[in-house]
């Protein structure tokens, strides 16, 4: 298993003008889980997956990019003073990554921790995410 950003030196094609690299990829990936804002949350979605890209774990199958973008406000709205950071584990290759990340407040201890895979398309858009949750809060 590979800790840390292993794969910072490797580029995807984000569009055939934008190189990015996988762990841009990953903090623009959380960046779009932590956005707020409707309309910018949406752009980063837009920006980031396939139009027919797929998000699935436990709790959520979804295709399409108005899905994805719902499926991130209902998350925000359970957990609406939590932040996502990315966990201890990132490794990637080829077209696919993956990586752990942590749900909780800000500055305190993680409350769901989960584990993603994501593929991706020939220009660097998110096709798929296969998600998976380690540690969930009792209900």
């Amino acid at each position: 298993m590979t800790s840390g950003p292993q794969a910072g030196a490797t580029e995807i094609a984000a569009r055939k003008d934008a190189p990015m690299s996988f762990d841009q990829l990953l903090d623009r990936y959380l960046a779009a889980w932590n956005e707020r804002d409707a309309d910018k949350r949406r752009a980063a979605v837009d920006e980031l997956w396939t139009a027919e890209g797929t998000y699935t774990d436990p709790l959520a199958e979804v295709r399409g990019r108005a899905a994805i973008d719902a499926t991130i406000a209902a998350v925000q709205g359970q957990f609406p003073d939590f932040v996502f950071r990315p966990g201890g584990t990132f490794d990637a290759h080829h077209s696919i990554a993956r990586f752990t990340w942590e749900l909780g407040p800000a500055d305190g201890e993680a409350v769901v921790v989960g584990f993603d895979v994501a593929v991706l398309d020939d220009d660097g858009r998110i096709r798929d995410v296969h998600g998976f949750l380690d540690r969930v809060p009792a209900m």
